[in-house]
């Protein structure tokens, strides 16, 4: 029988009693939706997968994406993403800066994403203790904080978001062996603007949904007062108080929502120190379409 456990923090559960190889019930699908609304981050300890069990699972909550600019999959599962620093035979393993920086996850494409599938299988240690955590931090309460002057002024308005911005920002990290994208990768991810503040498809609440990642202009704002803005948000969206850890044990399956949180990979080890995850990313059709159906 499924049991949820939430962290006591600002985010986090703990989903124990399924086994994400087998086939997903409706109920427990819906279960894990709803904590997923609840608590932005569940973990799912003690997993044993094979990429088809991964892609398989994630397939559940919606259609899975196919990155463009990624190079590194599973063999005969494009949807599944290889996240290491492993290097064999003088080649990558899999994409080794992923996600180093605050961001939520294809808010730069129209198409948004639901949530993110990650397997732990090799997790980097040093005296004992887990390296590479995975931060989030919680835009629900960030938008209920806000400044209601600032509610007000933002209200109905809307951000462009580049995905350009992010992985320069990552090519830029030392040791990054990213190249440039290609003029056909960028013409494939355009900027696109999405609302500063959105309702969440599961719960109907607000959120804030506007990241340090992709986020780079207010629309229609003149571009002083829409940096001021976009440094106040970033900055506020940050505070402690917002931030769930975390800490990865191997067969560990991560799991959260996009539209609640963005996330940070905390990039803490060596190249001698080994990572491999594999990642999943389900896109927001599903879960649209049911809010659409039920407003």
């Amino acid at each position: 029988m499924m049991k949820i456990t939430p962290s006591g923090e600002s985010l986090g559960a703990r989903i124990e009693g399924i086994d994400l190889s087998q086939p997903l019930s409706d109920e427990d699908q819906e279960a894990i939706k709803q904590a997923l609304g609840r608590y932005g981050v569940v973990s799912f300890p003690n997993q044993n997968l094979e990429a088809e069990d991964l892609k398989t699972f994630s397939s559940r909550f919606g259609t899975l994406e196919i990155n463009v600019a990624n190079a590194y999959q599973e063999p005969g599962h494009p949807e599944v993403m290889i996240l290491s620093n492993i290097v064999v035979d003088g080649k990558p393993l899999g994409l080794a800066d992923a996600g180093q920086d605050w961001h939520t996850d294809m808010s730069y494409s129209k198409e948004m994403a639901f949530a993110n599938v990650l397997y732990g299988i090799e997790i980097p240690r040093r005296n004992g203790e887990p390296l590479g955590c995975t931060e989030f931090c919680n835009m629900r309460q960030a938008y209920l904080d806000l400044p209601e002057e600032l509610k007000t002024k933002l209200e109905g308005r809307t951000a462009t978001h580049d995905f350009n911005k992010f992985w320069e920002a990552m090519r830029r990290e030392r040791g990054s062996k990213r190249p440039p994208l290609t003029p056909e990768q960028r013409a494939k991810k355009p900027p696109v603007s999405h609302p500063i503040f959105m309702n969440h498809p599961i719960t109907g609440e607000k959120v804030l949904y506007c990241n340090p990642g992709y986020a780079e202009q207010i629309d229609g704002m003149d571009k002083a007062e829409s940096d001021e803005i976009l440094a106040f948000l970033f900055k506020h969206q940050l505070q402690d108080k917002y931030r769930y850890r975390h800490r990865w044990t191997e067969h560990d399956v991560l799991m959260w929502d996009n539209f609640g949180t963005i996330h940070n990979a905390v990039a803490d080890y060596t190249p001698e120190e080994h990572r491999l995850i594999k990642r999943c990313q389900v896109m927001a059709d599903q879960v649209m379409a049911e809010a659409a159906a039920a407003a």
